[in-house]
């Protein structure tokens, strides 16, 4: 399973700053996906999720949590 990891406050607005977007606009992850229970996710957190890629080496993603 890829790395989770909830962003903490600060790295969020960072993030939105960066890539000129709200939050919204990331995809989204149900807080009841078993990787955000996991990490105890709630709603409303931004989940970094890192990934081996064999072009990239290494491939991040964001997701939005939302209830369910």
């Amino acid at each position: 399973m890829p790395k989770h990891e909830i962003l903490p406050k600060g790295k969020v607005d960072e993030l939105l700053e960066r890539y000129k977007i709200h939050l919204r606009q990331l995809p989204l992850i149900k807080s009841s996906d078993p990787a955000a229970k996991a990490i105890g996710a709630k709603p409303e957190d931004v989940i970094k999720i890192t990934r081996i890629s064999q072009t990239a080496g290494e491939a991040v993603v964001y997701r939005y949590v939302i209830k369910g």
